[in-house]
Order: C-alpha cells, then structure tokens, then sequence
C-alpha cells in the first residue's frame, strides 16, 4: 500500500510524542510525572453499581437505545442547571451539544470552522490536543504570549495588526500545561478585543472545578457570550472513561457542530450519558468533588514543596491554584530532552515542555510537570530525582533553605507516612527506606 492512498490532511497527523512518552511512563518501577491523569483514587467507584441501578430504574431501555445527536435530553437539562447554578453561565437545555468527550468538541469545532491557511491563535504554550485536533484542517498557528497571569491580551493585539485571526483558542483557568489563570482583569480586557474586532474564542475548562485555595474567577463565556464556544467535560470530576464533553456555542455555530457529529458517531453513547445525567441530578457531585479536591490538594503541595526545597534560584515554576500541572522553567540554554532522557534512566518520566508549542523552535528548558497521579510520597521522591538530575545539568547547588525548615529528613517522612497509613509501619516502612537515601541527598 502506497502513501498516496491516503489523504494529503494525513501529513499533518503525525504520531504524538506525548503519548509515547506515555508508553516509557507506563513501564514498572517507573514514577510518572507525565501523564495527565485523574488518580484512581478520585473516581467514585463506589456509587456507580448504585449509579446504574437507578439508571434503569428510571429510563430502562432507553438508556441502551439510539438518541438524538444533541445528547440524552436529562443529560442537556442536568448540565444546564449546572453551569447556571455553578458557573453562572444562564441557558436552556437547548444550548448544549453533548460530545464524545471534549476532544470530540475540538474536532467539530476545527472540521466546520478552519480552512487551510486560517489563522487560529493559541497561548505559547498551549494544549497539545487541540494542536492535533486543528492539524489535519491545516492552519497557520499564532502564539499568543503568556506570563504568571496567562494570556497577555497585548499579544493579541499585536497579531490582529498582522492579519486576520478566525479562531483564538485558550484554556484561561489553571491551564494545560502551566497551572496558570487569566486574571479577571485580562479576561475583560480580551472580551473587549474579541467583542470589537467580532472573534470567535474557544474556552476550553476541564479543570476549574480542581480548585484547591483562593476564590472562583468567572468564565470567559460570561464577558463575551455572542463571541465564547465554552468546552466543558466531566472527565476530571466523574470518570474520564465514560467519555462526555460538552458545549455551549452560539447558535450557528452549534447547528454546524450537530451536522458534523452525525457524520462521526451519530449520537455520544447513551448509557454514559445516562450515568452522567444521575450522577449530576442525583446530588453525587457535590457529595464526591470535595473528596478529588482533597485527595489533589495534598500532592500539589508536596510537588510545590519539593521544588522550592530542591532547585536553585536560576529555576521557576508555576504554583497553580488548581489543576492538575506545574510549569517549569530553567536557564535559557538547558535541554529538557537531555533531561528527560536521564530522568528515564533514574526511574521518573516527565514531559518536555517544547512540545506545548505551536512553534518547534520555542520551549526546549522547559517541562510539564504532573501532580495528580502519583502519591504523595512517590511526588516527593521523583521530585528529589529530577531536582538533583536538574543541579547536575546547570552546576548549581540547591535553593539556600529558609530559617524554620528542618535539615534532618527523616522525621518528614516518619510523619508523612503516619499520615498515610496511619501507625501501620509494616506498610510504610518500605517508603521510609525508599526515600530516605533521596531525601538526605536533597538536603
């Protein structure tokens, strides 16, 4: 079978190197500081067999039959009174397209709307999945500059004085893959741009309800609703395996969506959104959202912690609110790839930060950074490793400690693993020993 069976979009889409990355992080013994998901542990797998039964109980066969391509209609109400009661965001039912996830909102959204050449504007860096989403449709991309405060709505200024822009696509609240927030002040100011200048902006918003200090900050969609698609998903706060996104887009634009999505898949499956709908009527979301908070909270803090204690001052990163990401950045000349490669060999995997760009050239001393799957104490560990690793790379020695912290480790982690398993060291020896030898190195 030669190449030019298939379609010229297909050059655009290459193998991602994030998920390769993945492959190595999967092996045993390996701590991942790679991937991008939810802990087992936050999943309410307690209340799904209860979850089905009232499932059937209340649609029956329904739940397993064809549905309409909008999504299961108690579903589209479900999430309606959410993002009205929880986010302000004031619809009917008839404003939201379920999808196959939020990657399925992506694909739609670039199928109908981008042409090739179309110049669609994205953070520097930006989601690596909606990168792969747009490809195929083939785009020239407009990287947006960004600071502790996220997009810098200067930037998107400046690219409009250069030519037209026909999508801006951001994630403004705790960011894939820095962590970062768009101020309130930024947001307003980019829907007064947006507003003049009549731009569509996808607002995609897995993570603002992994909010674990400081105060809600009000949706993009909320200054500019004529200009927002809002991308919503239940992968972060449900189960991400039930595969249901979601949207809220002006009306023309959600007629073209239904269209594309009969061509795909005819209708998200049933039974997943009948699930999602119980789960959200129900009541179990604010019974379970506060139990993923604090099983998060913990092991952001531990990751923040281990940063600050291990790396020297020619290092920064991100201290999110929420989230599931920390971004870090090192000197200029610093190789992230060199970096990963050694942290493989060391048993941690994390992924470098150049492939979060739209342009290749841009990124290389930078990584993402993972808080939501590993443990506390494998967080610390791995931590301990690549801060070492990262001191080796630049000839530094660690951040000067601060009068009030503790030089001797192993109470720390005496502590620490009272804290997880209570008084039961015959489970926790193994971690004292562990990190025992990496924590003394750290100090």
């Amino acid at each position: 079978m030669t190449e030019t069976m298939f379609a010229e979009r297909t050059r655009a889409m290459g193998v991602s190197a994030i998920r390769e990355i993945l492959k190595v992080a999967s092996q045993p013994g390996m701590i991942s500081l790679a991937g991008g998901l939810p802990a087992a542990e936050a999943f309410p797998t307690s209340i799904l067999q209860h979850l089905t039964e009232r499932v059937f109980e209340k649609y029956g066969s329904l739940a397993l039959q064809y549905d309409c391509t909008e999504g299961f209609t108690p579903l589209r109400q479900a999430l309606a009174f959410h993002l009205s009661e929880k986010k302000g965001i004031c619809i009917s039912q008839d404003d939201v397209l379920v999808a196959t996830g939020s990657q399925g909102v992506l694909d739609a959204l670039g199928k109908i709307l981008i042409s090739r050449g179309d110049r669609i504007a994205v953070e520097a860096p930006t989601y690596l999945g909606a990168i792969q989403a747009f490809n195929p449709y083939g785009p020239d991309y407009v990287s947006l500059e960004t600071d502790e405060e996220g997009l810098i709505p200067e930037s998107l200024e400046d690219a409009l004085h250069q030519g037209p822009i026909k999508i801006v696509y951001l994630v403004p609240t705790f960011q894939n893959p820095t962590g970062r927030t768009l101020s309130v002040k930024r947001r307003a100011h980019l829907a007064e741009i947006i507003r003049r200048h009549d731009i569509l902006v996808v607002e995609d918003d897995p993570y603002s309800d992994l909010r674990y200090e400081g105060g809600s900050i009000p949706s993009l969609q909320l200054f500019a609703p004529d200009q927002v698609i809002y991308i919503g998903t239940l992968s972060k706060i449900f189960a991400p395996g039930l595969r249901i996104g979601y949207c809220v887009a002006p009306e023309k634009v959600r007629q073209w969506m239904v269209l594309a999505k009969q061509g795909v898949d005819l209708h998200t499956g049933t039974l997943s959104q009948a699930l999602a709908a119980e789960y959200l009527v129900g009541g179990y979301l604010e019974d379970h959202l506060p139990r993923i908070l604090e099983c998060y909270r913990p092991r952001r803090k531990a990751m923040l912690d281990a940063l600050d204690i291990g790396l020297p001052d020619s290092f920064k990163w991100s201290r999110p609110e929420g989230g599931m990401f920390v971004w870090l950045e090192g000197p200029p000349d610093l190789d992230m790839d060199r970096v990963y490669e050694e942290a493989v060999k060391r048993g941690v995997a994390v992924v470098p930060g150049k492939y979060f760009f739209a342009d290749p050239e841009r990124g290389g001393n930078t990584l993402r950074l993972n808080f939501s799957m590993p443990d506390v104490l494998s967080i610390k560990h791995a931590v301990a490793i690549l801060a070492e690793l990262l001191r080796e790379h630049v000839g530094s020695s660690k951040r000067t400690v601060q009068n009030g912290d503790n030089r001797n480790p192993y109470p720390r982690l005496v502590n620490n693993v009272i804290s997880q398993f209570g008084t039961d060291f015959n489970r926790g020896t193994a971690q004292i020993s562990m990190s025992q030898a990496v924590a003394v190195r750290k100090f």
